[in-house]
């Protein structure tokens, strides 16, 4: 039986993750960064333990249950909106603990377990945020700018070792990951003293209103755990996979268009 762990799994892209590849035959590690979510996720059906990026020691206890490891969905991740210029330090700090360095730390510690058995596949999930960039967005889309080069560097470092490297790269999905933001911004982000304040406004109505309905282009997270498959379960995974219309366009326009042409289209 092929073994995944995959992070984030209390919602969203990875629980729907975790569920469809467990229906397709794997041995699936669910974990979450709450443990009542972890009991919730047995309650199910799944396997299921505590990793929370920003506790060094979860990664650590996790990674010290495996014996195997044929996959690694590093998923878990949140936002923190706000303008680049009201982003204080420890914002900085805080949002790139978790989108990047709990992602490196899980991913280089399971590298030895997967070299030792000459194959493995680890797949980060990226965004469109990680090719273009959008206001409002500057931590988040600073944690995946950082991720997209970090991978590929590590891309290029395994070649010969069996394991390959692989990034999703999804556009607007029907997540949480808005909702879950909003601590964030109110823990770190002084709006009302800010020197755009008024242009706030925007951005709070997106924050706290209700939802109409999907946002456009947006997809269901069954859209990702497709491409997850494909990305664990073929003998020629892909490098990238674009998830979402806006993510195709973001792709092309990023090779094809001058820099203040881009602006305009992401603005």
């Amino acid at each position: 039986m092929r073994t995944i762990l995959i992070t984030g799994c209390s919602s969203g892209i990875g629980y729907d993750a975790a569920h469809t590849l467990a229906r397709r035959g794997w041995r699936v590690l669910a974990t979450c960064r709450q443990e009542a979510d972890c009991e919730r996720l047995r309650g199910e059906g799944l396997e299921s333990f505590r990793l929370d990026y920003a506790d060094e020691g979860s990664i650590e206890a996790a990674v010290a249950r495996l014996d195997r490891l044929d996959a690694l969905f590093n998923n878990g991740a949140f936002a923190c909106p706000g303008l680049a210029e009201d982003l204080p330090r420890g914002a900085l700090r805080e949002i790139f603990e978790v989108n990047l360095f709990g992602y490196h730390d899980l991913t280089r510690r399971v590298v030895p377990l997967m070299r030792a058995q000459g194959t493995g596949r680890i797949v980060q999930c990226s965004s469109v945020l990680g090719i273009v960039g959008a206001e409002w967005r500057a931590a988040y889309v600073a944690t995946k700018f950082a991720l997209e080069g970090l991978t590929d560097v590590m891309r290029l470092e395994m070649r010969g070792t069996g394991i390959e490297m692989i990034l999703i790269e999804p556009g607007p999905i029907g997540t949480k990951i808005r909702t879950n933001s909003i601590p964030h911004f109110e823990r770190w982000i002084d709006w009302k003293n800010s020197a755009r304040a008024a242009d706030y406004q925007r951005l709070l109505g997106r924050l706290y209103g209700e939802k109409s309905g999907p946002d456009r282009f947006e997809l269901p997270p069954s859209a990702v755990t497709k491409a997850l498959i494909h990305a664990v379960e073929s003998r020629r995974p892909r490098a990238r996979y674009y998830v979402t219309l806006p993510t195709h366009i973001a792709g092309l326009g990023r090779r094809l268009l001058p820099t203040r042409w881009l602006d305009r289209m992401v603005g």
